[in-house]
């Protein structure tokens, strides 16, 4: 169960449902990477109450990251089952819209179920991006894909890694042959209008140097709540063994 959307949720759903360029930039932990995720989970339920979804991939999120087993499990898996279990209760019926995590650590046998019967969520990394535009049937995999989301692009905005992303993202939208919604998700970055002309590439750049792109920055900061605590029992100056385990309780409470 999720509480109120955050702020990046709430402004970053309508900007992505319109189905333009959309750069989020805002706080990590801030629930941006959600704010993509549920968008384009959204868009292939609403696809699959209509008819039934072709097993191609219609979204691909690359980050930067290797460690995304937890990420994803939280930000997509999770919200996914949700989704589909509410569904199953309220409707009587299930979609199954299928995800998988595309690495370098991924085996031989798994790339070639992934080709034999592509996710309709691929989750890769840059380098294995490439190697996807490389192969036949990685072409093939990713000529369906509609969606591009892009997260932690600050880290690789500005080195040669970036370069070399911006390079694969050109060719897949001249792959797809078709629209291709660019998501890019953001740490906060000045300046921000920058990182939104690397998302978009230089042929979604007006005269002006203004990238065709909605910006959604939520500001530097975020809201804390802090508090000073205190063991109920007296400090000391050397701590007892009570005093600890009081003091680890409330850690892990």
């Amino acid at each position: 169960m999720f509480g109120s959307p955050t702020e990046p949720q709430s402004r970053g759903w309508p900007a992505i449902q319109s189905g333009r360029h959309v750069l989020i930039s805002a706080p990590t932990g801030s629930g941006k990477t959600l704010a993509a995720f549920l968008a384009s989970l959204d868009a292939l339920f609403q696809k699959g109450m209509t008819s039934a979804l072709p097993d191609e991939t219609q979204v691909l999120y690359v980050s930067p990251l290797k460690a995304l087993s937890n990420d994803i499990r939280k930000n997509l898996q999770e919200p996914l089952m949700g989704i589909r279990s509410l569904l199953v209760a309220m409707e009587g019926r299930d979609i199954e819209i299928r995800a998988e995590v595309r690495t370098g650590d991924t085996s031989a046998a798994q790339r070639q179920a992934l080709a034999k019967k592509p996710p309709h969520i691929l989750v890769t990394t840059p380098e294995s991006f490439y190697l996807l535009l490389t192969s036949e049937s990685g072409r093939r995999m990713l000529r369906t894909v509609r969606t591009l989301i892009v997260d932690e692009i600050h880290a690789v905005v500005d080195d040669r890694r970036g370069a070399h992303l911006a390079l694969s993202i050109e060719r897949l939208a001249a792959l797809t042959g078709h629209p291709l919604q660019r998501i890019g998700l953001s740490a906060t970055q000045k300046p921000i209008e920058e990182v939104a002309r690397f998302l978009v590439g230089s042929s979604a750049v007006g005269a002006a140097g203004d990238p065709d792109c909605v910006i959604i920055d939520t500001g530097h900061r975020r809201q804390m709540d802090l508090a000073v605590e205190l063991p109920k029992s007296p400090l000391e100056a050397v701590m007892s063994n009570e005093i600890w385990e009081e003091v680890y309780h409330r850690l892990a409470s």
